[in-house]
């Protein structure tokens, strides 16, 4: 039972950062000029880049952060400063990380909106805590869902119309914000625990 909700909230995080809802009013401002099935090709390209990003980082994330002398604590930190900042860029329509370029459509979707410093630090976090299966399984669900919300974009849009996808984007945001909050706590909580159990005991005089 832990195992299948650790999958759940590993997969259920992953999503929402993600966010597959606030991609697709951009998605399909980027490919409005392109067929049905030109749209769908885009689209299928853009998760399959986002995929292999997210795999390649879920499986060497780790030993990236040893080379460089990094302690996970210290990039959980760092990485709930990005997702704080990436909610911050959902609720409030920021432009922290998102380019203009539109010369090819399903690059830009795929990163840095679907496969950006977030997915890389919640793979890498989710990794330390949880193990590579249930990772990259989690990944593949909320990569599985997020690639059919983008081939029925323009679906959705026509269904729901633009404000409901925003008011469900904004939602998320703060979603996200609560955990952008939790991982930097708990990395600090961590780190100066992990700090003053290494620091050596003086003998007394």
């Amino acid at each position: 039972m832990a195992g299948f909700e650790e999958l759940i909230y590993a997969t259920t995080l992953l999503f929402f950062i993600f966010d597959p809802f606030a991609t697709v009013p951009l998605f399909i401002t980027l490919t409005k000029r392109q067929s049905e099935k030109e749209q769908a090709a885009s689209a299928d390209k853009a998760v399959l880049v986002a995929g292999l990003l997210f795999v390649i980082f879920a499986l060497i994330g780790t030993q990236l952060l040893s080379v460089f002398s990094i302690t996970t604590d210290a990039f959980r930190i760092a990485g709930g400063i990005v997702l704080l900042l990436m909610a911050m860029e959902i609720v409030f329509s920021l432009k922290f990380s998102r380019r203009e370029d539109t010369s090819v459509a399903w690059v830009i979707i795929a990163t840095p909106l679907l496969s950006g410093p977030g997915v890389i630090t919640t793979a890498i976090l989710l990794v330390d805590l949880y193990g590579h299966f249930t990772v990259l399984i989690a990944g593949v669900i909320g990569l599985a869902v997020t690639w059919g919300i983008m081939r029925n974009s323009l679906l959705i849009s026509r269904k729901v119309g633009d404000s409901a996808i925003e008011v469900f984007s904004k939602i998320i945001g703060l979603l996200l914000a609560a955990i952008a909050v939790e991982f930097i706590m708990r990395g600090a909580v961590d780190y100066v625990l992990n700090a003053l159990v290494m620091t050596p005991v003086l003998p007394l005089p």
